[in-house]
């Protein structure tokens, strides 16, 4: 029997798991009880990969000899990374056209290629337009009028979208605008300049919003109202935008679009980030955890204009982000090409990742109305009729909160019915879970199959908290979790794994079984002794 049991581990907590284990033989085991279990598909290449890495570690291909029918194209790819000599690279080039004739192949070795004839190479790289390029492809954006966007054009401001519900602007449209406070401060005294925070409200009766948005960090609001603008509609609201920061004719917008731009990471933020981006012909980081202006060294020959040369971009928004993995975090850069400007740097960050702002109780700014005739082509869907969710899971108030994850799996139910015990314990305190729980296929008695609900995750695609106190309960702490509780004041951790990667961010860890040690902190909470139970409880190392 493996230590590791891949069944009782979500995706994401596997990662770092399986990357420390070098036994070929506990690695097929573990590929049997997956493959006897759930046959997730993303876990079975997991594992298979890793089998693959552990079998290889050891062998030294020579690229002159080697079988390139052996071959996976990733092998190439990293073989051919080592190969410094152009006319053996040739060589491999010939021998996989005779071959298998991959085009993901022949793309590697041919890249390798192109980097060792380029290198130490003055002349500039060659631009040819992606029509001329690739002549046998369909070109729809050709048509497009912004198409490759402009060539050192002139950007300025921070741009912010504001999300409303019910009226009221929504918690991280306030902790956006003192995050851009704060870097278009820093910003302005870095480069002597004079740019601004421009919040953007579109809606009905948004107007009325205007003045807390300046106390919140806004230099400048604008805004549209109309009553058909109510709820989010795709079409008009990123018509609207771009209009305001593109296409408007107003005195104080003299740049042809903004330099920044930053949306919330709500399900409707998140549509309207993508496609205002698209339509600004510019790229995006989305549900980013930190953000950050400043200077990026840069060696791509893609964005430098020639290879070997090592280019510094100013004015650079760093975007931070858990990766796909959700074991690291990625830096997102959006920098320009020689030919071609991508403007504005556009993110949409996580609710909760940044603090609350101070509100100023006498702000000093402009308030603009946009004015824009919107077509009725642009209404053509009606919303006849909705329902509105009766209250719903705000776990950001409470004191305390108890967050269960895949290690309830053993027994779901059970873990259900401990958590909320515990939970009860307390006097501000809800219960919150891991997306493993969420997306696992537990089953669950009916009395608490209501509490197993994605209004429940905490996490990057969930709610972000900060309780004085968190308790973890068999949960791994990929990054993905971590963004959503790590500011938390104190976070205990309670796991059956010595080495999880939660507990380097923990600040008390119980080793030990959450089917155990749950009841007898419940009943030392209870009867007033929780401190000294889980000090008792406290792994020593």
């Amino acid at each position: 029997m493996p230590e590791i049991d891949p069944t009782e581990h979500d995706i994401t907590e596997l990662g770092p798991e399986i990357a420390d284990v070098d036994d070929e033989q506990e690695l097929e085991e573990m590929l049997a009880l997956e493959k006897g279990g759930e046959g997730r598909e993303g876990v079975l290449t997991l594992i298979e990969d890793r089998l693959e890495t552990v079998g290889s570690d050891e062998e030294t291909v020579d690229p002159e000899t080697v079988d390139l029918t052996d071959l996976s194209v990733a092998d190439v790819a990293n073989m051919v990374r080592e190969v410094e000599d152009v006319e053996v690279l040739r060589d491999v080039l010939e021998r996989e056209t005779a071959g298998k004739d991959r085009k993901g192949a022949k793309s590697q070795i041919e890249n390798r290629i192109e980097s060792l004839e380029s290198t130490g190479a003055e002349s500039e790289v060659e631009y040819v337009p992606p029509a001329e390029k690739h002549p046998d492809l369909d070109h729809p954006t050709n048509d497009k009028r912004y198409v490759e966007g402009t060539v050192d054009g002139d950007y300025r401001d921070m741009w912010v979208f504001c999300e409303t519900q019910r009226g009221e602007l929504i918690d991280v449209s306030r902790e956006m605008l003192g995050k851009a406070r704060e870097m278009m401060d820093g910003y302005n005294d870095d480069h002597d300049a004079d740019e601004a925070v421009v919040a953007v409200l579109i809606g009905d009766g948004v107007g009325d919003l205007t003045d807390e948005c300046l106390a919140y960090g806004a230099d400048r609001v604008v805004y549209h109202e109309d009553e058909r603008l109510q709820r989010f509609r795709h079409r008009p609201y990123t018509e609207i935008f771009c209009h305001m920061c593109r296409d408007w004719a107003v005195d104080w917008r003299d740049y042809h679009e903004p330099r920044y731009t930053i949306f919330p990471a709500t399900n409707n933020g998140r549509d309207l980030s993508a496609l205002v981006q698209g339509e600004l012909d510019s790229g995006l980081a989305s549900d980013c955890s930190g953000l950050y202006i400043e200077e990026a060294d840069i060696s791509n020959p893609a964005k430098t204009g020639a290879p070997g040369e090592t280019t510094t971009f100013e004015k650079v928004l760093h975007m931070k982000r858990p990766d796909f993995s959700g074991f690291e975090y990625s830096t997102i850069l959006c920098i320009d090409k020689p030919h071609r400007d991508f403007h504005p740097q556009g993110a949409s960050v996580i609710p909760g990742s940044f603090e609350m702002p101070d509100a100023e109780s006498e702000p000093d700014g402009e308030v603009v109305e946009h004015d824009l005739e919107l077509p009725a082509e642009w209404f053509r869907i009606e919303v006849t009729d909705f329902d509105a969710l009766e209250g719903g899971v705000d776990l950001t108030g409470n004191e305390v909160v108890v967050a269960l994850g895949r290690g309830i799996g053993r027994d779901p139910t059970r873990g259900i019915e401990l958590g909320l015990e515990f939970v009860d314990a307390f006097e501000s305190a809800d219960l919150g879970l891991s997306r493993g729980v969420i997306t696992a296929s537990y089953q669950f008695d009916g009395h608490v199959a209501d509490y197993v609900a994605e209004e429940r995750q905490i996490g990057e695609s969930g709610q972000v908290v900060e309780p004085e106190l968190y308790v973890a309960v068999g949960i791994s702490g990929a990054v993905q979790h971590k963004v959503g509780m790590d500011e938390s004041d104190t976070i205990v951790a309670i796991n059956t794994d010595p080495d999880a990667d939660i507990k380097d961010f923990s600040d008390y860890y119980v080793h030990g079984d959450l089917f155990e040690v749950l009841p007898r902190l419940t009943e030392a909470l209870e009867a007033g002794e929780f401190d000294r139970a889980l000090a008792a409880e406290v792994s020593d190392d």
